[in-house]
């Protein structure tokens, strides 16, 4: 992820608490101690992948450790073997694919288009996961960024999706977060009563058992086996 400038990133704390939220409590989350690649290596055991897409490869912490036979790794600037953006990547491709895993711009527009542009590429019965959904503080997931950690407000495209009658999306209480999609009857509706663009982290915070479905990894394991 690009180094954000300590101007920039003051210029941005400073308008993103003026103009857009504050809120000064934490989440305590209490991850378990699995990576994405071991959610992934898991999955594979299970459903034996035989195509993977990766849209955000940075530096190949993940895509190097992928052992599935067909794998495309989409970056802009650095990792994997495509050079693109995901939107351009999405409009000349004709492949699909078994395990999608969704960690590039972590905006709450861009992800949701990353997600719903992999599920029009996705084989039956396939996977899409995505990272980052659950910070544990309103700087982790301001938008603009200020810091360099940072998770970004992926999680309201987790929510917006929620609310979708045939996607099923649990959030695995793993590595910051990773959402768990399948294309299938969606089997417990998210009901919101307001507009996804309002929502604040004060209402993630919470709320954030419930809109993101989350569960562990013994879950994980009793759910997809």
């Amino acid at each position: 992820m690009e180094k954000i400038s300590k101007f920039k990133s003051k210029i941005h704390r400073i308008y993103y608490y003026l103009f857009k939220d504050r809120f000064s409590k934490k989440l305590d989350l209490k991850f378990d101690e699995i990576k994405r690649w071991d959610l992934i290596d898991y999955l594979n055991t299970i459903y034996k992948f035989n195509s993977y897409l990766e849209i955000g490869c940075d530096d190949d912490q993940l895509f190097s450790k992928i052992v599935i036979p067909n794998k495309i790794g989409v970056d802009p600037v650095l990792g994997g073997n495509y050079r693109a953006t995901s939107d351009d990547f999405f409009a000349s491709n004709k492949k699909k694919f078994d395990l999608v895993f969704i960690d590039g711009l972590h905006e709450y527009h861009q992800v949701k288009k990353d997600i719903l542009n992999s599920v029009n590429f996705l084989n039956k019965d396939g996977f899409i996961l995505v990272h980052d959904c659950l910070p544990r503080s309103i700087s982790a997931q301001a938008v603009p960024r200020f810091r360099n950690i940072w998770n970004g407000d992926v999680w309201k495209a987790i929510v917006d999706l929620r609310t979708y009658t045939d996607l099923e999306i649990f959030t695995c209480l793993a590595d910051e977060g990773i959402a768990i999609i399948q294309i299938k009857k969606n089997s417990q509706i998210l009901k919101m009563d307001r507009n996804i663009y309002d929502l604040k982290f004060k209402d993630y915070y919470y709320n954030y058992k419930n809109y993101m479905r989350v569960i562990n990894f013994a879950e994980v394991k009793e759910k997809f086996k």
